[in-house]
């Protein structure tokens, strides 16, 4: 966000910042049926970036309740990609985050039930919660564990390999995205003295006394470069080799909104 900053981008949190005429991008964790209303109102060019998958999300939730099924969204309250499901489903949404919160849903248990999940929580994140819809509720239906985010389950599950060889963890992310603090979380769990930070300066030279091995990882956001420094001020405090884990190869790739993508070459070809 900092580097598309310094070329020009201005972030703001609602339309009302935003002046007429001015390109206008949804990020990538989605908007709700409003925002997008408002904006068609008020004229602004937009670009769509909404993850793909997330998108799958809304298309789901929109068929279950069509359905006549009750809507029940596993996620973190006031989450950026939460508040913008919650805004695109024609029809109550229950949002629970934990195992307590099914409890206190105020369905029959032969209601049926369908739901949908925040891609960015992991396998791991929602088995428990949807182990409890099911326990409590007779009729449940829900999407498929491939519809939450791929690169939050491999990143979970490296990260375990990863803790049992080294000494420390470190998270490369924001303090306010969900994936990442779940990544220091499972660092923790296992042991190991874990810190979640944001760049090369939050790092700590006190953290690596007696240190030999340091497991470095970083949220599913989080660009190479930000990885990189944080390995460059790593190099500063003393000599360091970097091994890079066997993990899941990631190769998915999602095509850019219709508008940006680059238009094909074509060869005019007449006579002379």
């Amino acid at each position: 966000m900092n580097r598309l900053r310094d070329q020009g981008a201005i972030f703001v949190e609602e339309l009302s910042e935003i002046p007429t005429g001015a390109p206008t991008i949804f990020s990538a964790h989605g908007v709700s049926q409003d925002v997008e209303k408002e904006a068609q109102t008020r004229g602004l060019d937009v670009y769509d970036a909404t993850c793909p998958l997330v998108t799958k999300v809304h298309i789901q939730g929109r068929r279950y309740a069509k359905s006549g099924r009750h809507i029940v969204l596993i996620g973190h309250a006031g989450h950026a990609e939460v508040e913008g499901t919650l805004g695109q489903i024609d029809a109550p949404v229950h949002l629970v985050q934990s195992e307590e919160d099914v409890a206190t849903l105020p369905f029959e248990r032969d209601a049926p039930i369908a739901y949908i999940t925040q891609t960015t929580l992991s396998v791991d994140d929602t088995r428990h919660v949807i182990a409890a819809l099911h326990a409590r509720f007779d009729n449940v239906t829900g999407p498929d564990v491939s519809d939450i985010c791929y690169a939050t389950q491999n990143r979970q599950q490296a990260v375990r390999a990863l803790c049992r060889e080294a000494e420390l963890l470190l998270v490369v992310g924001a303090q306010n995205s969900s994936n990442s603090n779940r990544l220091r979380e499972i660092g923790a769990e296992m042991g190991l003295p874990s810190h979640l930070v944001p760049d090369a300066g939050a790092l700590d030279p006190a953290w690596f006394d007696g240190v030999e091995t340091i497991g470095l990882t970083a949220g599913a956001s989080a660009p190479d470069a930000l990885v990189d420094t944080v390995i460059e001020a790593l190099r500063a405090m003393g000599s360091v080799t970097v091994e890079h884990q066997d993990g899941v190869s990631e190769d998915m790739e999602f095509s850019l909104p219709a508008r940006l993508r680059t238009p094909p070459l074509r060869a005019h070809v007449g006579a002379k």
